[in-house]
């Protein structure tokens, strides 16, 4: 047992790599367990739905030519109310689960995914991936109008988020790698390995990408696709009736049509969805676990009327890229599956906003393209291109992702003979979509992110040193190694603070800092106060040196996550005092009223 609580610590030294090289590792790991949970939910997916509305219910739900592990045996009699009632129950089971063992994990999985990295230091609970897939599970495969791709990222992000907590990692890496993680997930599930890796840079944002994070991602997403085609096959998700390409000029003309169309129908889509969820938030007598259920409720009634709003609904898009679906029918869907899936999501349900997004933008497109065919006849650009070009560009102007919104649609239907379209209405989409977004926790650029508030700083503090301005090694409390839980609860009780230097017993050198918030699941755990000690539940060391520049200093601090760090002599790595953010901020504070800079810079 001891051996186990000590892999993470006896593996650290291997893992402490320099640059690239260490993130390929780190990459690669993410994306491996992250294309393992996506085959894995990928597969339960498919087999709940299948036992519920084939075996059950007598209502198969189609397919996509690259998907559908249980094929059809329509040789089971339909079940109409329970078809009708299938999604309430899901919405009960999820609510139930969710609300009991991880409440973060309800709603929209992206956005839990981007709110973690802005505004929880890419922290995610280590049991909401779990939630997370059981209540989407219970969603999706019960028929919820709602995406597999937002709770796999979450899934996906959570696991990176693990992966950093296990070896320890900074803040900032552990960022980059919840980032990492999704990516896997994106790029596994929506088996577009670029694609996926672009959309995880890009939708913390409206109008920047998190470009420090690219490589890792890359590394990620490719291994899940691997991982994950390599179980499931590479087939693309979607077939196409024959080669789409674009060769006709003057074609531009009507996708630049349904490029400007995208725009005000995608802010209606985003205040229907914002709408409709805060009207369930209202209902106040009605407790959270059964909110789902009443969404679920909606859901069943919305079927009955148009069965094809059930699920992801990726089966019609198939259906209508072959023009098997009637222009009427696709109106009809279009809007419904905007309501259904604001009556999933909206109420609590576990899900996603992409697959329905996509779906909506897919029937866009069917009804523009076939709409114009019946127009202008040969004129018009080939009614499945348009499906295509609709998808992408509906996608991309309400998320804020063009690019991602562009590689995933060309990697999902292998359609690259449209880019010069794609890219044309992925483009005016956003341009007139920047004022909203699906993803209320998306934020302008990285200057809006209190996760780059360090980059904000006027960089006034280069030269000043440490030793102005820490605390000497005499006026801290420091932390035996060999410290038990008893005295270290003594310890806090009789000096509060939120993390302490941690020295060895002998040599009296600086081996760690003790974090009462990350320590905080063990902390008050009376079986263990004779068996854990400091050294077991403490961080690495994350110092500075007496004669570094208080801007170092800063950036340290931002990347520990702590309140302050503890300054070690260069000789001999004993303690010579601590650091703390509010000692740095007067220090900057100091420098601005004395309108200093760095060292040699001009100051006014």
């Amino acid at each position: 047992m001891k051996l186990l609580r000590n892999l993470p610590r006896l593996a650290r030294p291997a893992l402490r790599l320099r640059s690239l090289s260490r993130w390929v590792l780190y990459g690669t790991a993410a994306g491996a367990i992250s294309g393992l949970s996506a085959a894995g939910f990928y597969a339960l997916l498919e087999f709940i739905t299948f036992v519920n509305f084939d075996l059950l219910a007598g209502f198969p739900l189609p397919s996509p030519a690259g998907e559908g592990l249980f094929r059809s045996t329509g040789s089971h009699v339909p079940v109409e109310w329970l078809f009708l009632l299938l999604p309430a129950a899901g919405g009960l089971l999820s609510g139930l689960i969710v609300q009991r063992f991880a409440p973060e994990a309800s709603g929209v999985g992206t956005e839990a995914l981007i709110h973690a990295f802005h505004r929880e230091q890419g922290v995610i609970r280590g049991r909401v991936p779990l939630v997370k897939a059981v209540g989407t599970l219970c969603t999706l495969g019960f028929g919820g109008a709602s995406g597999r791709e937002g709770p796999i990222a979450q899934i996906g992000g959570g696991l990176g988020s693990w992966l950093a907590r296990v070896f320890r990692l900074g803040v900032r890496d552990r960022r980059v790698l919840l980032l990492a993680g999704a990516a896997g997930g994106f790029g596994a599930i929506f088996r577009a390995p670029l694609g996926g890796a672009v959309t995880a840079v890009e939708v913390l944002y409206r109008e920047d990408l998190e470009t420090e994070a690219l490589v890792p991602c890359v590394i990620s997403s490719v291994t899940a696709y691997a991982v994950f085609s390599g179980i499931f096959g590479f087939t693309p998700i979607f077939a196409l009736p024959h080669a789409l390409e674009f060769t006709r000029p003057h074609e531009l003309l009507f996708y630049l049509v349904l490029g400007l169309l995208c725009a005000p129908l995608g802010a209606l889509a985003v205040r229907a969805f914002h709408g409709i969820r805060g009207l369930f938030a209202r209902l106040r007598g009605l407790p959270l676990w059964a909110r789902p259920a009443l969404g679920g409720l909606l859901v069943g009634a919305l079927g009955f009327l148009a069965p094809g709003v059930y699920g992801s609904g990726w089966g019609i898009v198939q259906r209508a890229l072959m023009g098997d679906v009637l222009l009427a029918t696709m109106a009809i869907l279009m809007v419904g599956k905007l309501l259904a899936m604001s009556f999933s999501l909206g109420s609590g349900g576990s899900g996603g906003v992409f697959g329905p997004m996509l779906f909506v933008g897919a029937m866009l497109g069917g009804v523009f393209g076939f709409g114009a065919e019946r127009i202008f006849g040969s004129l018009a650009p080939d009614p499945a291109a348009v499906v295509i070009v609709g998808m992408c560009a509906f996608f991309a102007g309400v998320a804020n992702a063009p690019l991602g919104a562009l590689l995933m649609t060309l990697e999902m239907s292998r359609s690259y003979g449209l880019v010069a379209p794609l890219m044309l209405v992925s483009v005016v989409a956003v341009l007139f979509s920047t004022r909203w977004s699906i993803f209320r926790n998306q934020v302008r650029n990285r200057f809006h992110s209190p996760a780059h508030q360090g980059d904000l700083s006027v960089n006034v503090l280069e030269g000043q040193r440490v030793e102005a301005a820490m605390r000497p090694a005499g006026e801290v409390v420091v932390l035996d190694a060999n410290a038990t839980l008893v005295e270290i609860r003594e310890m806090i009780a009789e000096h509060p603070a939120l993390c302490f230097p941690v020295v060895d017993p002998e040599s009296r050198r600086l081996v760690g800092v003790f974090s009462v918030q990350e320590a905080r699941p063990v902390l008050f755990r009376d079986d263990l106060d004779s068996l854990v000690l400091a050294r077991d539940v403490m961080g690495p060391v994350r110092s500075v040196s007496p004669d570094q520049d208080l801007y170092t200093a800063l950036l340290t601090i931002l990347d520990s996550g702590y309140p302050e760090i503890p300054v070690a002599d260069p000789a001999n790595g004993r303690l010579a005092g601590v650091l703390r953010h509010a000692d740095l901020l007067r220090a900057y504070d100091a420098a601005i009223v004395r309108g200093g800079g760095p060292a040699g810079s001009p100051s006014g």
